[in-house]
């Protein structure tokens, strides 16, 4: 995504936690000379707009990150889950629908087990589409309900990534 999108999603985030009454705790994680430094190794040393960690009250948290992942001038919203071992997604295609613009990710696995062909289909049949549309906040309002997209689709892929632990699919 541009930068602009990118700041654009920060600048609302940001407003939003100046009057935050919900159930997500945020933080906003400080950086330095905008790069995260004894962060994860895939994203220390990179540009970032802005880094938060999210947490849902009693329920599981992820990192978000507005960085230029592959330091092309891309950027990305990486979400990491809770413990940093991996991105939970990497969103960095921008769609404008209907006058609005959104965020665009397909569940794309890439298991080394040769049950990818699995987790696509159940992924389709349980949530429609391979693709995924997070609206991008137009206003600090609309954080809440980014958020709420944003754990629905981490919850989906994790699901649908673990469904061949559920069923045997020989």
């Amino acid at each position: 995504m541009d930068k602009q999108f990118a700041l654009h999603i920060a600048n609302q985030i940001d407003d939003w936690m100046k009057s935050n009454q919900s159930l997500y705790e945020i933080q906003k994680i400080e950086t330095n000379l905008n790069t995260l430094m004894n962060f994860q190794q895939w994203a220390n040393g990179k540009p970032v707009i802005a880094a938060y960690h999210l947490q849902k009250i009693e329920e599981e948290n992820y990192y978000l990150l507005l960085i230029d992942w592959h330091r092309n001038d891309q950027f990305y919203l990486v979400i990491y889950v809770g413990n940093k071992s991996t991105t939970a997604a990497e969103i960095r295609e921008v769609k404008n629908m209907n006058g609005k613009d959104h965020l665009v990710w397909k569940y794309n696995p890439l298991k080394r087990d040769g049950k990818n062909a699995e987790r696509k289909a159940y992924f389709k049949q349980v949530f429609g589409s391979l693709f995924v549309e997070i609206p991008l906040p137009e206003t600090k309002e609309n954080v809440e309900v980014f958020f709420q997209q944003i754990y629905q689709l981490c919850r989906n892929r994790h699901k649908a990534d673990r469904i061949t632990d559920v069923f045997d699919f020989k």
